[in-house]
């Protein structure tokens, strides 16, 4: 199935950065916990369709984020954060959001699903 193959192949292309990205721990060391609640909507509607927290493991998760497009009918689409979270992670920020529009396609018609993260970051203090 053709189908299944592509997905296969998105699965095998997603391992493979997140294996090659470097790590949270090693690229911010003072970050303590990484919390992401995500929210998915449609372009043009205001209400979120889903919602889900990710609880992200900083001593071994890669410094990647990105959130596959939640429309099942959607090609080459998603959401590619990771610039964004690191911009606010750098700057020690500790509650903060990103937004970004899939760039996919549904058919022969722009994808345009919006994603929203709101993030929580603690970090350890320095030591005195």
């Amino acid at each position: 199935m053709n189908r299944s193959r592509d997905g296969a192949a998105r699965f095998a292309e997603r391992r493979q950065r997140e294996d090659e990205a470097p790590r949270l721990r090693a690229s911010y060391p003072a970050l303590a916990t990484l919390k992401l609640e995500v929210e998915e909507r449609r372009g043009a509607s205001s209400m979120p369709e889903t919602k889900h927290v990710r609880h992200v493991i900083v001593e071994r998760a890669p410094a990647l984020f990105v959130i596959m497009c939640g429309d099942s009918s959607c090609r080459d689409g998603g959401h590619d954060v990771t610039h964004a979270v690191l911009r606010y992670l750098s700057s020690g920020s500790t509650d903060f959001e990103v937004e970004d529009q899939c760039s996919g396609t549904i058919g022969t018609a722009h994808c345009g699903r919006i994603v929203r993260v709101h993030a929580l970051a603690t970090y350890t203090k320095p030591a005195t």
